[in-house]
């Protein structure tokens, strides 16, 4: 695990702190015991910082736990972040996640921060990839969290996605550390739950232990695919540009299909399309004007938005 985060901290821009976001489970506790030990020899700053969601009973002591035996290992500096989940839209799971990246970004621009530490390991990986496949995702999904993605401008960081869950329970059991269990990893109540309890286990009994890295060294590969389709994506988006702020059909449908639809769903996103609901369906619906053009009405778009085709030109 020290090794891990040693490859991610090493040469890291900025001279600001590392935080790690650690909630008291194994996996965010180990990345934080690490950190703290491998962070000061590499001359980096780095503190923690715990988001208490106030869903469970005793959330609010749990992060003063933390950020108590944070303290005590030397991070600096330490915060707890309060944060409200109650009327976000979305379920439970995605408010709580949302709510929670809005504090660390936050946090992490008040410190000027190099990065936010994020404990989410290869099972975790694996996880995503089962549960992109089950929503029927693209090549986008499948390939599950990146090491690093920067949300406006503040690096966010996953430097044990090659790490085994296991291993940051082992990691916390040789440094005599008591990681928190969440019950919510438990509970079927949600879908990855499931998966990490059930549908996981399974296909690792079928398959054989190996299915979990697999499933991780398939979101590698496809990351890697993405970012060159990716590419290609923004230099046609920029060919296709029409001096009325459209896009030309004729140069949409000489595309191939998997840059078109790129296209596409970034113009669509510049238009102001809320990300979270743009669905392969608006896509696949712009899409039609191009290539399957038998005069149908405008395509309406998330954040009400619409686009229609006229006189060779798709048109907001």
């Amino acid at each position: 695990m020290r090794l891990a985060l040693r490859r991610v901290l090493t040469g890291l821009p900025g001279t600001g702190p590392v935080l790690v976001a650690c909630s008291g489970g194994a996996d965010s506790l180990a990345l934080a015991a690490a950190t703290a030990f491998v962070a000061p020899r590499l001359g980096r700053p780095a503190g923690l910082v715990t988001v208490d969601h106030g869903l469970q009973a005793g959330s609010a002591e749990r992060a003063e736990a933390v950020a108590g035996w944070a303290r005590a290992e030397g991070l600096d500096p330490v915060e707890v972040l309060p944060v409200r989940v109650d009327g976000r839209p979305g379920g439970p799971e995605a408010s709580a996640r949302e709510a929670r990246y809005e504090a660390l970004i936050a946090v992490a621009r008040r410190y000027d921060a190099a990065g936010v530490l994020l404990g989410h390991t290869r099972d975790d990986q694996a996880e995503t990839v089962l549960l992109a496949l089950a929503r029927g995702a693209g090549p986008r999904g499948l390939s599950g969290m990146p090491q690093r993605r920067d949300v406006t401008g503040v690096p966010l960081l996953r430097p044990l996605l090659d790490v085994p869950r296991a291993d940051t329970r082992a990691a916390c059991e040789a440094l005599g550390l008591d990681p928190w269990a969440d019950p919510h990893n438990a509970d079927p109540a949600y879908a990855r739950a499931r998966v990490r309890t059930g549908a996981l286990p399974a296909l690792v009994e079928a398959l054989g232990p190996a299915v979990v890295a697999n499933l991780a060294r398939t979101a590698g590969l496809l990351a890697a695919d993405n970012a060159a389709l990716d590419a290609l994506a923004d230099t046609a988006l920029a060919d296709v540009r029409t001096e009325a702020g459209g896009l030309s059909v004729a140069g949409l449908a000489g595309l191939p299909a998997a840059v078109r639809t790129r296209v596409l769903h970034a113009w669509a996103r510049e238009l102001g399309a809320t990300p979270a609901a743009l669905s392969h369906s608006h896509v696949a619906a712009l899409d039609a004007l191009v290539t399957a053009w038998h005069g149908q009405g405008p395509v309406h778009l998330p954040g009400n938005h619409r686009v229609r085709r006229q006189a060779g030109h798709l048109l907001p």
